[in-house]
């Protein structure tokens, strides 16, 4: 049972913002070497800084006329809390993040349109939480929603076999979002060797061997540890969290007509 129906104008939205986002992290592979972009690199990121926030409002408002009432914000509101607390648990300890698993769980028990609130709401609260606030938070939050989206959308399956659907797209997930959040700042990085530094005017291929090298040597230790956490909390309490989510979803009854009785 889906917490939040996800109608055509909002999958629309998703995709909408899901293509300018795409945009927004890999542009310094497809953007001409005399474009505005490439010329000016250290500006490029805070502009999609701008933009993707602005998308988002629009989004969560198309998605929120699609059908979210009190119960799902309720739910989306506690379980944002608890992502929100437990992410500074895994501050600075090389990538040991807890909260990908309660993301990844809840999009799957509660459905793709809730992973995306959950995912861009949750990683702002944390962000506020924190004092984590900065250009990086809106590709954060873009990322997270995406994580949270595409576990919703993964086939059907149960018992052992759903977990290991789930565990395999966690560890594909908690990597990809490391990697993927090298894109927001590697561009303007600077005094980065040759081998791993952005080249304005370079081909598409040199670039992305050069981002590929860059995340290798940067960040890989961290994405690692994340998505061995993740997979090894699926394992282990997978099962039992999963059941109190649909058990929530069925008590509160998301998908029930609203029914207005006249008293008299």
């Amino acid at each position: 049972m889906r917490a939040i129906p996800l109608g055509k104008p909002s999958a629309i939205a998703i995709a909408a913002i899901s293509l300018i986002g795409i945009f927004s992290f890999l542009w310094p592979f497809v953007a001409p070497a005399d474009s505005f972009l490439v010329v000016n690199s250290t500006e490029t990121p805070l502009l999609f800084a701008l933009i993707i926030p602005l998308l988002l409002v629009t989004v969560i408002s198309q998605i929120s006329d699609g059908g979210l009432d009190a119960k799902a914000i309720a739910l989306l509101g506690a379980l944002a809390a608890v992502i929100a607390v437990l992410r500074p648990l895994g501050a600075g300890l090389g990538g040991i993040e807890p909260i990908w698993v309660i993301l990844i769980l809840a999009g799957r028990a509660l459905g793709p349109g809730f992973g995306f609130l959950l995912g861009s709401i949750s990683l702002l609260a944390s962000a506020m939480f924190t004092g984590g606030v900065g250009p990086w938070l809106p590709f954060q939050m873009l990322a997270a929603a995406w994580v949270g989206l595409g576990a919703g959308l993964l086939p059907k399956a149960s018992g052992k076999r759903e977990l290991m659907v789930l565990s395999t797209y966690a560890a594909i997930a908690c990597i990809a979002f490391g990697f993927i959040m090298n894109l927001w700042f590697w561009p303007f990085s600077t005094n980065l060797p040759e081998q791993i530094a952005f080249s304005p005017g370079a081909n598409a291929g040199e670039n992305l061997l050069a981002w590929i090298r860059f995340s290798l040597t940067t960040s890989l230790g961290f994405d690692l540890p994340r998505a061995a956490l993740t997979v090894i909390l699926i394992a282990l309490i997978g099962s039992p969290v999963l059941q109190l989510l649909r058990r929530a979803s069925r008590k509160a009854a998301f998908d029930a007509p609203t029914e207005f009785i006249e008293v008299h």
